[in-house]
């Protein structure tokens, strides 16, 4: 793998253990992981001029519905609660093919990749019309980013009381058997891993108490992790006391469904008590702050989570419930929600990029990523802060109050990705148009 020298960026924000921020100083890359850092190098067999550059590690989303790009701002959905939305959108969901999925995935994971995102997870519960996961894995491949994809289910349709249609959920003995076949097919444990696959029930109000508990035994069993949503809003929180008799974190841990194996969606409604049990066992927690204002879910306790030790990292979720997928303009949005709810000294900037960066990699138990250290992975985001959006800023670091949305460059594994705002890997043009087309027809057959 090539060498290559970062020069003269005007600041480095490593996210390292001493949160340290360098000024003009270079990065070395070679073999996929960072291999100096300081003022002054030289050498290099391709050196990329990074001066007037804010330099961070890629941003990490830890939460996605990557299927969903195909449905973004659909009528029916634009106004409604969760459950109702779900309603929605699952009919539009059920015509979806393998093509659909591999195109929507190179969709969102291209706009992530602009965004600054290195690292992305996605969970993908429905497969109609023989889709697999494999559709999302080689989409993202090809694009070339870092993948940790879940194997999502759904066994319990509206027949048995549950919300998705009949046709849309599964036996759970095929369930288990293709989480089976999808870790030992994909899932690469080793540091450096461009492809991890982890076990994700869909949420509590789709499958049944068997498959949580059977899927969490299997997951330690394969040493993988585990992924679900939980107390996304009011309406789950009546459904889990009324169907189950306790509230979601309650249900979690009866299952089996708590520890540094774990991370959870949203979470926007959990109690003192919840937060508490979290933060004793490690569970992450994925925010996803455009998406929960979008759907009206409210406002996740954020600052309580940190201030009480809980794992959070950032997911753009599904691009149907947020309608874009930009993660550094989600880390403001994070920012800013904290603000809104307890003062404008709740969050920083400096800790907003935190979340996005080192929060989410060690959530997806990837602390070989997330920051900027020698030895850890190649995965750099280079932002120019020389443009209009950060004119007139006294502080360029200050990327969430004044700074672009899309990189200039993007590196994953020490291999570009981005350069200069374009994406090299994939035709995105063309890409982009294909994946029209299959929304019109979509939208032209229901």
């Amino acid at each position: 793998m090539s060498e290559i020298l970062l020069k003269n960026a005007l600041t480095i924000l490593t996210m390292d253990d001493a949160r340290r921020e360098l000024s003009s100083a270079d990065i070395r890359l070679k073999g996929g992981v960072i291999t100096e850092i300081g003022q002054g190098l030289s050498g290099g067999a391709e050196v990329v001029d990074v001066s007037g550059c804010v330099v961070t590690p890629g941003l990490v989303n830890t939460h996605h519905h990557l299927y969903q790009n195909l449905t973004r701002a659909v009528p029916g959905g634009q106004d409604a609660l969760l459950f109702g939305w779900l309603q929605t959108l699952y009919p539009i969901w059920s015509r979806m093919t393998p093509d659909h999925m591999f195109a929507s995935a190179q969709i969102g994971l291209a706009e992530l990749a602009l965004s600054g995102c290195t690292l992305s997870s996605d969970h993908l519960y429905l497969y109609p019309n023989g889709v697999r996961l494999e559709d999302t894995i080689h989409a993202a491949a090809e694009l070339g980013l870092r993948f940790q994809p879940t194997r999502g289910s759904m066994s319990i349709g509206e027949s048995d009381g549950g919300l998705p249609p009949d046709a849309l959920v599964e036996d759970e003995d095929s369930i288990l058997e293709d989480c089976v076949r999808l870790v030992d097919a994909f899932h690469d444990p080793a540091e450096g891993s461009m492809c991890r696959v982890a076990l994700a029930p869909c949420s509590p109000f789709s499958v049944s108490r068997d498959l949580m508990r059977n899927t969490a035994v299997l997951a330690r069993d394969k040493g993988v992790m585990m992924h679900t949503h939980l107390a996304e809003n009011e309406e789950d929180i009546a459904y889990s006391l009324e169907q189950f008799g306790c509230r979601p974190g309650e249900y979690a841990q009866d299952l089996g469904w708590v520890g540094r194996d774990v991370w959870h969606a949203h979470c926007v409604k959990l109690d003192a008590a919840e937060i508490a049990l979290f933060a004793q066992t490690g569970t992450g927690i994925a925010h996803c702050p455009c998406s929960n204002c979008r759907l009206g879910s409210g406002i996740a306790p954020v600052r309580a989570l940190r201030d009480a030790g809980v794992p959070v990292g950032l997911g753009v979720d599904g691009s149907a419930s947020n309608d874009a997928g930009n993660l550094v303009a989600e880390a403001r949005t994070a920012m800013l929600l904290q603000r809104v709810a307890q003062g404008a000294d709740a969050m920083s900037v400096r800790e907003a990029l935190e979340i996005a960066t080192r929060g989410g990699a060690d959530i997806l138990g990837r602390p070989d990523c997330g920051r900027l250290e020698i030895g850890k992975r190649a995965d750099i985001a280079v932002w120019d802060v020389q443009g209009l959006a950060s004119a007139g800023s006294w502080d360029p670091a200050a990327l969430l109050l004044a700074g672009p949305t899309t990189v200039r460059d993007l590196f994953v594994e020490g291999r570009q990705i981005v350069r200069d705002g374009h994406v090299q890997t994939i035709n995105l043009e063309a890409t982009i148009s294909r994946h029209n087309r299959m929304a019109r027809e979509l939208a032209e057959a229901v």
